[in-house]
């Protein structure tokens, strides 16, 4: 039996020196790769009928062998690539395993020659030539002694080369995100500069067309009015009208949307339950001692009750029951909401019961458990307290926090320390808040008025001089305007 071998350093090589010599048709009974290149091993196509005829004259004591497998041909048919290997079908053998052939010179002394077995199509140690597969390594059956299991072949990708290949493309995404945020922001701040050129364009044209109204803009922007409120209330204004008439158009819109008690008749006359709430430090305990004190003159102070909820500061509970012995009226002092409610019912018989609570920042959670509180008392109504020598946006808060259902209206308290009253008008104007009573002092209990209109509106719109920091100059109105649109 005439076995070949050739050598190259290629397989595609070696292939083309066993199809010049041997045809399309040979049989390859193995390749593996040496030293220098790729080995194959090749019969020619007419050693099939020798193969047949060995396998017919075997002895017949022989066990019967296992069914051949198919072997691997090399042919020309396909004209994209001449040097591909297939499996080959109309080459198997019908008879038995074909016998171990014969060694020759060329073959090397520690193998003998094998039927080729065609490699698993995914096994990972299989290079690939063409489309087709072939094994590393044509191991001999009867070669040498047994050796050790090979291990198996590690992963493609170990495991600390996948994690540094994540943690790379983990740093390509967050700097993509970081030049997209930088480029937003650019953007961000590009556009804003050009709205605020754009509005101070505008505000020139405006103050052309309807200088009054743009005036009043202006003078409502430095007393402390919201840009909100400024535009609706300027919108009262007559395009065409003058200065005066636009202020009176102004402050005809300011006082129609302001809601203010003109008596006491509401309150003190009607009775019923008011707790007095807000931050602290806004003046609910010597409020309350100044209601009381309208209360005992008008109805008697058999008929006045006072709780106070203060458990937290030193003596707070104590200045109440002051004014309470100084006007005849007793003070009750309750920790939960089980108790006020108790004490609630012990005194369904007076006509007013007054409620000092606890004050805390607008921003604690327990805001929401002191209105939860009151609330399942029974029929209680809050009165909030307004510092009026906070600025608009604080006072927001306040009535953000304190907002609810069961919010009557408010007191204006420190209005004789305040600059302006226009931050706390406008807040009363747009959460559409009654104003109960003005608190402009100490004293107890003269320093508690009801709400005088011509007065509020005066402090309320009162210009601001030429020579103040706070006066807008040019077209600075209108940035404000314009920061205030950007900012709703």
């Amino acid at each position: 039996m005439n076995v070949k071998r050739y050598f190259a350093q290629t397989a595609r090589e070696a292939l083309r020196q066993l199809k010049e010599e041997l045809g399309a048709d040979a049989i390859v009974l193995s390749n593996r790769s040496v030293d220098g290149g790729v080995e194959i091993v090749a019969l020619p196509a007419d050693a099939v009928d020798l193969l047949h005829q060995s396998t017919r004259n075997a002895p017949a004591a022989a066990a019967k062998p296992a069914a051949p497998k198919p072997a691997v041909v090399a042919h020309d048919d396909d004209p994209a690539d001449d040097y591909r290997v297939q499996l080959s079908a109309a080459r198997r053998p019908q008879a038995p395993a074909m016998p171990q052939a014969p060694r020759t010179p060329a073959a090397p002394p520690a193998q003998q020659i094998r039927p080729f077995q065609p490699p698993r199509i995914d096994s990972p140690a299989a290079p690939r030539y063409g489309s087709e597969v072939f094994p590393r390594h044509a191991e001999s059956r009867d070669s040498a002694p047994a050796r050790t299991e090979r291990p198996a072949a590690a992963p493609r990708h170990s495991a600390p080369a996948a994690e540094a290949r994540r943690e790379d493309e983990s740093a390509r995404i967050r700097a993509l995100q970081e030049t997209n945020a930088r480029l937003m922001d650019e953007m961000g701040g590009i556009r804003a500069m050009l709205e605020r050129q754009l509005a101070g364009f505008a505000w020139g044209e405006a103050g052309r067309q309807a200088p009054a109204r743009t005036r009043m803009t202006g003078e409502l922007l430095e007393a402390g009015f919201s840009a909100q409120l400024a535009r609706t209330l300027c919108d009262a204004v007559d395009p065409n009208a003058e200065l005066g008439a636009a202020r009176n158009a102004v402050k005809t819109a300011l006082n129609r949307g302001l809601r203010a008690l003109s008596n006491d008749a509401d309150v003190i006359d009607r009775g019923g339950v008011y707790a007095l709430v807000g931050p602290t430090g806004v003046g609910k305990t010597t409020t309350a001692a100044k209601l009381a004190a309208r209360c005992v003159v008008r109805h008697g102070a058999d008929k006045l009750a006072l709780i106070t909820t203060d458990g937290y500061r030193i003596g707070a509970h104590e200045q109440l029951r002051i004014y309470g012995r100084i006007l005849g009226v007793p003070v009750y002092v309750v920790r939960d909401a089980a108790d006020l409610r108790q004490t609630l019912a012990e005194l369904r018989d007076k006509h007013m019961v007054l409620i000092d609570t606890v004050g805390m920042s607008q921003r604690d959670r327990m805001v929401a458990e002191q209105a939860a509180m009151l609330t399942g008392a029974g029929n209680v109504n809050r009165l909030l307290l307004l510092n009026a020598t906070c600025r608009g946006d604080t006072l927001d808060d306040v009535v953000r926090a304190y907002d609810g259902p069961d919010l009557a209206g408010c007191i204006l308290t420190k209005v004789d320390e305040a600059a302006s009253l226009a931050p706390a008008l406008d807040v009363a104007v747009r959460h559409e808040m009654a104003v109960y009573y003005v608190a402009n002092g100490q004293r107890v209990p003269e320093d508690l008025h009801l709400p005088n209109r011509a007065y509020l509106l005066h402090r309320a719109l009162k210009a601001v001089g030429e020579d103040s920091p706070y006066h807008l100059q040019g077209e600075e109105a209108g940035l404000l305007m314009a920061s205030a649109g950007m900012g709703a």
